[in-house]
């Protein structure tokens, strides 16, 4: 964390140095040299701007016309050849800093890539976080600054050992030696100012770091796609002009088209009951999934949803967790805060042990509800996560929980968190298929002895004993809701 300009900033300079200019005679060293001679002629072109523009001052003040002709002819011959002094500078400069970012990056990369060190870094090692940045936007401005650098120490030393001459030929060496005297305590003076700066870029750039790397869970996990989806959804509801003409999967040789009006559906928010009446199941995009759904469930009765894919099982949670709109009937559930998906591969949110528990509460909700670590430690245990607490040693360690966990643990984490928050109806989307047989058994008594109903989404056999009905989509617009038998079972099976 420690940046300063010291014994062991020039060591790891010259190492790197050492890399980006592999051997003496390269190409860039024929970019250094060039930006040198560019640098050196630019100096004498400053110099001889100042030298006539003072004459082109005199001949006005003069009255000289003849002088003044002279010295702005010479000033307007010259500008193409500054013009083309500095463009060759530029030119040399952007060039080096290509050549030093290809040199570094292709170095880095093949010591990244070497066996598993990728591996290693991102599993085993923590000292280095976000690599990928590291490996292309630090690698691309230190480059830059190094060029930087040699311009920027390189064209002030210039102008001051050139300056310093001419005025000591014109006026003696006193007035540049007091001038020279007044830089460097200014300069040792703003560097012993400037120290903390150093400590402070580093921390913006693990910030910077972070921040990216936070985003890109968000895209990983889809909730960029989640919210867009609601956000349009919604806004069309409350615009009213959302309309389309859909036509059922079922008759898309049927010239009969139904136009349906997205809201025209009602939803009755009543506890402990999930009731479709007469709802059509259709998508946003045009796709009607069920013409006619027709179902009830109280609490206490679990369903088990199964078809083959694109039936419509998400379609149904979507609509029940109004990110989808009614295109007809009604619909009777709880409010939205009693419903909790868990899906099969859950969330890890960055923070504590007890986020992952307690997501999405804060540490202060979980206060004002009145459960305790000790109650958070039981939903744990009832998973057979407690080892998770011990090893960490504490419910405030931070891991990035995503790499932590592994996919079961991940899924048991997330039905601890179902324990916690403790809703009337829970969406379970073959979130076991990582979990062992009995602890899935044991998962789904504890649902029954607190109170959950569940609707699960599952191919498993073992889980239809846990179940009193079964939602049976065919993906063709049909569908069955019935009790779960012994028949049933083996049809299940």
């Amino acid at each position: 964390d420690r940046a300063a300009v010291d014994k062991l900033f020039f060591i790891r300079i010259s190492r790197i140095i050492r890399i980006m200019v592999p051997r003496f005679f390269c190409k860039e060293t024929w970019y250094l040299l060039l930006i040198a001679v560019m640098l050196v002629t630019r100096t004498y072109c400053d110099v001889w701007m100042i030298q006539n523009g003072t004459l082109i001052e005199s001949a006005i003040i003069g009255r000289s016309t003849k002088g003044f002709k002279k010295y702005l002819f010479n000033f307007i011959t010259a500008m193409p050849v500054i013009a083309l002094v500095n463009n060759f500078l530029k030119l040399g400069l952007n060039e080096l800093k290509l050549c030093f970012r290809v040199r570094l990056t292709k170095h880095l990369y093949d010591e990244y890539l070497k066996g598993y060190t990728y591996y290693k870094m991102g599993n085993l090692d923590n000292r280095i976080a976000n690599a990928d940045q590291l490996l292309t936007q630090d690698v691309e401005k230190f480059c830059n600054s190094v060029v930087e650098l040699y311009s920027n120490l390189s064209k002030p030393l210039l102008d001051i050992g050139l300056y310093i001459f001419k005025l000591t030929t014109a006026i003696g060496a006193q007035g540049p030696a007091t001038m020279m005297a007044y830089l460097l305590i200014s300069g040792l003076f703003l560097t012993r100012l400037r120290r903390p700066i150093g400590k402070m870029t580093v921390t913006e750039q693990k910030y910077e770091g972070e921040y990216r790397y936070v985003n890109s869970r968000l895209i990983t996990n889809s909730f960029t796609t989640r919210i867009t989806e609601l956000m349009k959804v919604l806004n069309e509801l409350n615009s009213g002009k959302y309309k389309r003409t859909m036509v059922s999967l079922s008759e898309k040789d049927a010239t009969e088209k139904l136009t349906l009006i997205p809201g025209s559906g009602r939803i009755i928010n009543v506890d402990n009951i999930i009731k479709f009446d007469h709802t059509p199941l259709a998508t946003p995009n045009g796709d009607i999934l069920i013409r006619d759904l027709s179902f009830e469930v109280k609490s206490g009765a679990n369903v088990l949803v199964c078809g083959p894919n694109g039936c419509g099982k998400s379609s149904l949670f979507r609509v029940l967790g109004e990110l989808w709109p009614l295109f007809g009937g009604s619909l009777t559930k709880p409010e939205r805060g009693k419903l909790f998906y868990v899906p099969q591969r859950p969330y890890m949110t960055l923070g504590t042990l007890r986020d992952q528990v307690i997501y999405p509460d804060t540490h202060e909700d979980q206060k004002k509800k009145g459960i305790s670590d000790q109650v958070l430690k039981e939903y744990l245990d009832n998973v057979q996560l407690g080892h998770i607490l011990e090893r960490e040693g504490s419910w405030d360690m931070v891991q990035d929980w995503m790499d932590v966990l592994s996919g079961g643990e991940k899924q048991r984490m997330a039905m601890a968190r179902l324990f916690y928050h403790k809703p009337q109806f829970a969406i379970l989307d073959e979130c076991t298929s990582a979990v062992s047989v009995d602890v899935e058994d044991y998962i789904y008594n504890h649902c029954r002895k607190v109170g959950i109903t569940l609707f699960t989404v599952s191919h498993r056999k073992s889980l239809w004993k846990h179940h009193k009905y079964y939602l049976h989509m065919d993906g063709r617009g049909n569908y069955e809701f019935k009790p779960i038998t012994p028949e049933t079972v083996e049809f299940g099976s």
